[in-house]
């Protein structure tokens, strides 16, 4: 049960589809792609690589990429994906904690991370790269499903990343789920990669490569929404994974440009809080291009899922209920709402979301404590809060940390959210608790005003006295610019409680 055998199915089936391209030019066919893996495969195991040894990369999105990650787990080695956006320091502690053997760079990370780490290190743009992927062919190295193939470490946001063990069996069942519960996956689609690689959009690569798929990366790396336009127009059937604050650039993007999103056939969002007016608005603009899936590295993208249909309905009675959840639970897992003590809680009441099934990981890296606090019982204790309908769909309420309690009230910042983003002069905000020795915590939203507008925080103040019950609403309005984000689109929290 190796991940690889795909690629080289694909290779045998259809050797001359094209397979990797760099923007609009092709680098690779199917032929080339895992000749060019195995290549590297047999340079690796040349070089004393074993099964179950790491192989990082630290890339910007590219085509390399792609062929690194093939390439270990022909050598039945796992690949550790870092994200480019990290400082070199964060970049050599994941290196150094997961016991990597060898890391790919792009030359633009090269020097700040030779300087922070002793890991032989390979430039993917280099002769000596393309050399090395010329070497004598490997054989697939058999594995196990409960073998490890991708070290994924977390962002962290709560102390030092924790590597989580996903294997090939995790992989292979999310994967077929997608086809199932999400999108069908077709030979002439094309997927570009916007997202970093090392995380969501790289993770749905094996499905696209089991169908013959192309996978573009953007001359840029990374994502810039001109760019995703003219590239759409140009591919055709284009598939993507979004954060929803991507979708949000994208939709503004277009309509700065008087464009339709032309070839767009499908864009998955996941990662963060995705906001009905947002959703709403760029289904009026694209069309019903949209799908939501919800996951955690814990269990990558394997949770739920909420079908383009339920995105785009509009005459169900409770649409916007249901255009507020993340959908129903993926064909491969159980999602159950549980008390502090994991105990099942009725319908409709709010608890954590716990899930059990094949794409949950077996553990995190070399933590034995933290696997502890988080795998009970055979459930994956997620952290974040949830209610469930009648009709098994899901609604988040935020992690369990960011909920605000106030005066005894359980406040869930993401509710607050969704009504001031229905004022008009509000283009996005996030909420926040401070504490307060009358009411224990106090209500306080971070407004970025829409361009042109001028936040009147009595205007907002009336807005939710409108909307909401009185004791939810915000007490302050911070008028800000920016909303701090991560390298993956999620407001820092964190940063603006410090702020405060």
């Amino acid at each position: 049960m190796n991940l690889a055998h795909w690629l080289k199915r694909t290779a045998t089936q259809n050797p001359a589809c094209p397979a990797l391209f760099l923007g609009t030019e092709l680098v690779a066919d199917y032929a080339s792609f895992y000749a060019r893996a195995a290549g590297l495969a047999g340079a690796l195991r040349a070089a004393g690589i074993k099964p179950g040894d790491r192989i990082a990369s630290f890339v910007k999105n590219c085509p390399e990429y792609l062929v690194v990650k093939y390439a270990a787990w022909i050598a039945g080695a796992a690949i550790v994906p870092i994200n480019n956006k990290l400082h070199a320091r964060e970049a050599a502690w994941i290196l150094e904690n997961s016991g990597a053997k060898h890391c790919f760079v792009t030359p633009d990370l090269l020097i700040s991370l030779k300087a922070e780490s002793d890991v032989p290190l390979v430039d993917v743009h280099t002769r000596e790269f393309a050399n090395l992927c010329a070497q004598e062919p490997l054989e697939i190295t058999p594995r196990l499903p409960d073998d490890l193939a991708w070290l994924f470490y977390t962002s962290g946001t709560t102390g030092q990343p924790k590597g989580v063990c996903m294997t090939h069996g995790m992989l292979t069942a999310m994967s077929l789920a997608y086809t199932s519960d999400v999108d069908p996956v077709l030979q002439d689609d094309a997927v570009i990669y916007g997202a970093p690689m090392s995380h969501g959009a790289g993770i749905y690569s094996m499905l696209h490569i089991r169908a013959g798929a192309r996978h573009v990366c953007p001359v840029s790396g990374g994502f810039d929404a001109t760019e995703t336009l003219d590239l759409a127009g140009y591919f055709q059937s284009v598939q993507m994974f979004m954060a929803p604050t991507m979708v949000r650039y994208l939709l503004d993007a277009a309509k700065a440009q008087g464009r339709a999103g032309e070839g767009l056939r499908t864009v998955v969002y996941a990662g963060g809080p995705m906001y009905n007016a947002d959703i709403i608005d760029a289904v009026d603009h694209f069309g019903p291009i949209f799908v939501q899936i919800y996951g955690q590295g814990e269990c990558p993208m394997g949770i739920t899922a909420l079908s383009r249909h339920d995105v785009t309905d509009r005459a169900h009675p409770r649409w916007r209920e249901r255009l507020g959840s993340v959908g129903k639970a993926q064909s491969i897992v159980d999602v159950m709402i549980g008390d502090a003590d994991g105990a099942p809680l009725p319908l409709g009441e709010v608890g954590e979301i716990m899930v059990q099934g094949l794409p949950v990981m077996s553990g995190y890296w070399q933590n034995a404590q933290a696997t502890e606090n988080t795998l009970i019982n055979g459930w994956l204790m997620t952290g974040d809060m949830g209610a469930l309908d009648a009709d098994g769909y899901l609604t988040l309420h935020d992690r369990s940390k960011d909920m605000i309690i106030s005066g005894g009230s359980n406040i869930y910042p993401r509710e607050v959210e969704e009504c001031l983003l229905t004022h008009p002069d509000v283009h996005e905000v996030s909420v926040v608790g401070r504490t307060s020795t009358q009411w224990g915590e106090d209500v306080v939203a971070f407004v970025v005003p829409a361009d042109g507008a001028t936040i009147d925080p009595e205007m907002l103040d009336t807005h939710c006295l409108e909307n909401i019950a009185r004791f939810k609403r915000p007490k302050d309005y911070v008028v800000i610019q920016e909303l701090p984000k991560n390298n993956y689109g999620k407001v820092l929290k964190t940063d603006l409680s410090k702020r405060l």
